[in-house]
């Protein structure tokens, strides 16, 4: 069934699922929304899998016409999404009718925001996902003028649902990174890895899906940068030659030769989602355990959702 007609593409908005899983041995990233907890969210939130195709819009500017009768869901950072002029709630699924205009304006809090429509977004795949990889040339950016489809033409009535107000990440408020240390710390000085947790690191404007290279004090190595290429887990954050950190994210490269000082915990690898160029992020070390219960947490609270979503009209 037809969905969209893409009036503006906005600044960056593409098309991903739970990612490609298995080809990473063969020199492939896994991609997949950058924001996961966001993502499944609004596919729970139309009734949608959790892992079916959706919009990741980055910023502002994406305009849509809805050409059917849909039901939607927004997630993610606030970008002022709009119906027809009027504020589109978010967290909450909505419905929009035929000749409906959707728009993102302009950004409030967080960088990515993730639109899930009822029967999920069909899209051509790679590797078994739809997740756009750029670099990899699988798939491109939304273009003005394409037609979006649902892969299901959904049938029968749809409960509205809303996300418990508690659940709904606040992401004008933002801790710091929780990380594990190594596999390499032992290449850093006491001092270097004192600097990595102690300090303000400002996102550079050279940070994309693939990484986000940081800005601020250097951190010491004890016996050079370089290593043996080894396999790269995401989130592992390198740091070269020149001091400083990059985190790998999304569609990074699957192996590397800088020493690693750390790596982000499984439960806050959609944080940098929502973190755009210019601003800072921190670093705090957790235990394995730690990091262990915080996974835990997160997806009990997506089992919760899944099972205590509030009606609208309750």
């Amino acid at each position: 069934m037809k969905a969209f007609q893409i009036l503006n593409p906005g600044a960056l908005t593409t098309i991903q699922d739970f990612g490609r899983k298995g080809y990473m041995k063969y020199g492939t990233p896994a991609s997949g929304a950058a924001d996961p907890f966001a993502a499944e969210a609004a596919n729970l939130l139309v009734g949608n899998d959790p892992g079916a195709a959706l919009l990741e819009i980055t910023l502002f500017r994406l305009d849509l016409l809805a050409l059917e009768n849909l039901t939607i869901a927004v997630t993610g950072g606030d970008l002022t999404p709009m119906v027809n002029k009027n504020p589109l709630p978010m967290w909450c699924s909505a419905p929009v009718q035929r000749g409906d205009r959707i728009a993102f304006r302009g950004r409030k809090t967080g960088f990515r925001a993730y639109l899930a429509v009822r029967g999920g977004l069909a899209a051509e795949e790679f590797l078994g996902s739809r997740s756009v990889f750029l670099r990899g040339l699988m798939g491109q950016p939304l273009r003005a003028e394409a037609i979006l489809s649902t892969e299901e033409d959904p049938a029968g009535d749809f409960q509205p649902r809303i996300m418990p107000p508690e659940r709904v990440p606040d992401y004008s408020r933002r801790g710091p990174l929780r990380v594990i240390l190594g596999p390499q710390d032992d290449r850093f000085t006491a001092k270097g890895i004192e600097i990595f947790l102690t300090s303000e690191y400002k996102v550079s404007a050279q940070s994309d899906r693939m990484g986000y290279r940081l800005e601020g004090p250097k951190i010491e190595h004890l016996r050079g940068a370089d290593i043996i290429s080894e396999g790269i887990a995401r989130g592992a954050i390198q740091v070269p030659g020149d001091g400083l950190p990059i985190i790998l994210l999304w569609d990074a490269q699957v192996s590397g030769g800088y020493t690693k000082i750390a790596n982000v915990i499984g439960a806050d690898l959609g944080i940098p989602a929502q973190v755009m160029p210019g601003e800072t992020i921190r670093f705090e070390k957790v235990s394995l355990e730690e990091a262990h219960r915080a996974l835990r947490g997160q997806k009990e609270r997506l089992e919760e959702i899944r099972s205590v979503f509030v009606d609208r009209k309750g």
